[in-house]
């Protein structure tokens, strides 16, 4: 039992790490432009097409591919942001039902491109490594490694270059951060673009463990949105936690129960949680 405990625990660190990817770049779009991304997930979908199309196609290298998918995500966000969301700026209803749409049209292409079948990844590690009696697949360690890579580089953004103070102080308080001079008209398009890069970027590592299809995004959209609910609306830290927190909870629940009750019992937890604190586990009360 103990070992089983101990495998689940590993899994579920490793798919809190990529449930992170996801919901910190929700956390940033609230933060920023406070509408809910319904095309989050299908930015996630971009990402992992975008690395298969390099990988398999023209056969790049997995971590030149997963860049590539990045910032050809994150340039076409901050399109996205300029020409379809920018009239929605301070108009949240709206602006989350255009969200809606660049989803919709976003699969559309994706299914006109690639049609509905899903497609396999080339591997990016093969073999499995040992750590007493917990056994870890090379291509998931390889994902964890770069998921913690990419979330280090992104707190040393946020916490230690000026354009990264500054989002932050737009995601805390817009009005306040206007008022010292920050140009929200930049922040809104560089949060976006930044935040559906983070989702791009955990397409691209789910990708070669998973399929990739038109249909992938749906699942990670909702797991991100339960993250950001559970650690606090608009909370970086709070999302991180609120992660691992999720992750854990549905390896541990799915290696000792069984998958279809996980699903059960994380929404209950999730409940359980926000009984407890309505603002979330790091979300500041309004009240």
């Amino acid at each position: 039992m103990s070992n089983l405990l101990a495998q689940a625990l590993v899994n579920g660190v490793i798919i809190g790490l990529l449930y992170m990817l996801m919901a910190v770049g929700f956390t940033l779009v609230f933060g920023v432009m406070r509408i809910v991304n319904f095309a989050h997930g299908e930015f996630y979908m971009v990402g992992a097409f975008a690395t298969y199309v390099l990988m398999a196609h023209w056969e790049f290298p997995f971590l030149v591919a997963m860049l590539g998918a990045f910032v050809v995500t994150m340039a076409f966000g901050w399109i996205v942001e300029w020409t379809v969301l920018k009239p929605f700026r301070h108009d949240e209803l709206n602006g989350m039902i255009a969200t809606i749409g660049v989803a919709m049209i976003l699969q559309s292409v994706a299914l006109l491109v690639f049609g509905p079948d899903a497609q396999i990844m080339p591997q990016v590690a093969e073999g499995v490594y040992r750590l007493g009696p917990v056994i870890i697949p090379a291509s998931r360690l390889y994902v964890a490694v770069c998921s913690v890579i990419v979330l280090a580089v992104l707190y040393v953004f946020l916490i230690h270059t000026r354009q990264g103070k500054a989002l932050r102080a737009v995601v805390q308080d817009m009005e306040i951060a206007m008022a010292q001079g920050i140009k929200a008209k930049f922040m809104y398009p560089l949060g976006f673009s930044l935040g559906v890069g983070l989702a791009a970027i955990a397409g691209a590592l789910m990708a070669p463990l998973f399929s990739v299809s038109p249909f992938i995004g749906s699942t990670p959209l909702l797991k991100a949105f339960i993250v950001v609910i559970l650690g606090g609306l608009g909370s970086i830290p709070g999302a991180a936690l609120a992660s691992l927190l999720l992750g854990i909870t549905e390896s541990l629940a799915s290696s000792l129960i069984s998958n279809s009750l996980a699903e059960i019992l994380i929404f209950v937890v999730v409940m359980a949680i926000l009984v407890a604190r309505p603002a979330g586990l790091l979300g500041k009360s309004e009240a």
